[in-house]
C-alpha cells in the first residue's frame, strides 16, 4: 500500500480545483503498476495477484475511476466517442444539428452518443456526470455556467453550440443572431413596417441573443417599439407561438410585424394572426428564426432567417478534433453561422 500522506495529498490537491476525469494513466501510476495490470484488475480477468489487485482497485475507488463502457465494446482501437446533448429531439431544429454532427464524426470514424435533456437541469446534469467518464468529448447545449460544466466534466473537452467563443472558456460555435436580427428587420422596414413586434423564446433569466438584437435594430431603425413590445413564449412551440401572438394583439393591436424566436413560434404567430381575422402578410407580416423545412410546407410559405444547422454541428466537430489535437479552438468568423434571409410568402 502506500503513505497516508499520498492519500490526503491527493484528497487535499483535489479539494479546491474542478474534478478531472481520471485516466488509466492516473490508476497505474498510484498504485505503481503498468495499464495492463490496471485493466485485469477492472475487469477481473485473472492471472493477478491479490494483493496487486487490491491495491489497485483502492486506487480505483479513489480517483473515483470508472472505465468507459463504450470504449470496452469497441472493436477498433482509437475510436473517439462524443457525446451529444440535444435539449429537445422533438423540435426539428436539433435533430438538424445532430445530423451535421453525426456526419462530420463518421467522417473522422467516431461513434456519437446522443443525450436528449430535455431542457431539464437534472438531467443535463447526469449527462455531464456520465460522459465525464465515458465520453473523450462532449458537444451540446447547456445553461450551466463555466464554473459548474468545468466541476462536473473535468478534464473532458467540451464545445458548446450557440454560445460565441468569446462567451465562454470552452470551445464553442456561436450564431450570429445580430447579423441575421439585422436582416431580418431591415427587410420588415423597407416593406413599410415600422410597428413590429418580437414573440421571445429565450429570458427566463435575462434577455437572450434575439431580445438584445431586436431591440438594437428597431432603435438603429428609430422605430416606436421598446421592450412592451415583446412577449416572451413559454415554449418554443407552435402552441406556444399562437398564444404569444394572442397576448402580443391584446397589449398591441396596431402592430403589422412580428418575429418569431424561431420558425415554430412563427407559424403559431400565423395560425392566431388568421383567428383573428388578419391575413398574412397583407395585415401582418410574419419572420421566423430557424430555417426549417416546415417553413416551406405551411400556408404562406414562411419567410425565415435561415441557420445553416448541419454547418453548427460540422463546426462543433471541428472544435473537438482541435481540442484533442491541444491546438487553439477557431475563434473570430470561423466559429460562427451567420443566418441568411430566405423571402417566402409570409413577409
Amino acid at each position: 500500500m502506500w503513505a497516508d500522506s499520498e492519500q490526503h495529498e491527493l484528497r487535499d490537491g483535489q479539494a479546491d480545483r474542478p474534478r478531472r476525469r481520471a485516466t488509466i494513466h492516473d490508476v497505474a501510476r498510484l498504485a505503481g503498476v503498468s495499464r495492463q495490470t490496471v485493466s485485469r484488475a477492472v475487469n477481473d480477468k485473472g492471472e493477478i495477484d491479490p494483493v496487486t489487485k487490491e491495491r489497485v482497485l483502492e486506487a480505483v475507488r479513489l480517483l473515483d475511476y470508472r472505465p468507459s463502457r463504450f470504449a470496452r465494446g469497441m472493436v477498433r482501437k482509437g475510436t473517439v466517442t462524443t457525446g451529444l446533448v440535444i435539449p429537445d429531439l422533438m423540435n426539428p431544429f436539433f435533430p438538424e444539428v445532430a445530423a451535421g454532427v453525426l456526419e462530420a464524426a463518421e467522417q473522422r470514424g467516431w461513434q456519437v452518443v446522443v443525450w436528449d435533456s430535455r431542457t431539464d437541469a437534472d438531467r443535463e446534469r447526469e449527462a455531464l456526470d456520465v460522459f465525464s467518464h465515458q465520453a473523450d468529448a462532449v458537444i451540446g447545449y447547456f445553461k450551466n455556467d463555466d464554473a459548474e460544466l468545468g466541476r462536473l466534466l473535468g478534464g473532458v473537452p467540451l464545445v458548446l453550440l450557440e454560445r460565441g467563443p468569446q462567451q465562454t472558456r470552452f470551445g464553442a460555435v456561436g450564431i450570429d443572431v445580430a447579423a441575421g436580427m439585422e436582416q431580418g428587420i431591415a427587410h420588415l422596414v423597407a416593406a413599410g413596417h415600422r410597428r413590429i413586434g418580437l414573440l421571445d423564446g429565450d429570458g427566463l433569466s435575462g434577455p437572450g441573443p434575439r431580445r438584445t438584437a431586436f431591440l438594437d435594430e428597431v432603435r438603429r431603425h428609430g422605430l416606436p417599439v421598446d421592450q412592451g413590445w415583446i412577449v416572451l413564449c413559454s415554449e418554443h412551440s407552435v402552441a406556444g407561438g399562437a398564444a404569444g401572438m394572442s397576448r402580443l394583439l391584446e397589449a398591441h393591436p396596431e402592430v403589422t410585424a412580428v418575429v418569431g424566436f424561431n420558425d415554430l413560434i412563427a407559424i403559431g404567430a400565423t395560425r392566431t394572426a388568421r383567428r383573428h381575422g388578419l391575413r398574412v402578410p397583407e395585415d401582418l407580416a410574419v419572420l421566423g428564426f430557424d430555417g426549417l423545412s416546415l417553413g416551406e410546407l405551411v400556408e404562406p410559405a414562411l419567410t425565415t432567417l435561415h441557420i445553416d444547422k448541419r454547418r453548427l454541428g460540422m463546426l462543433a466537430v471541428e472544435q473537438v478534433a482541435r481540442l484533442r489535437a491541444g491546438e487553439a479552438p477557431l475563434t473570430g468568423a470561423d466559429a460562427w453561422v451567420i443566418p441568411q434571409l430566405v423571402v417566402r410568402a409570409s413577409a
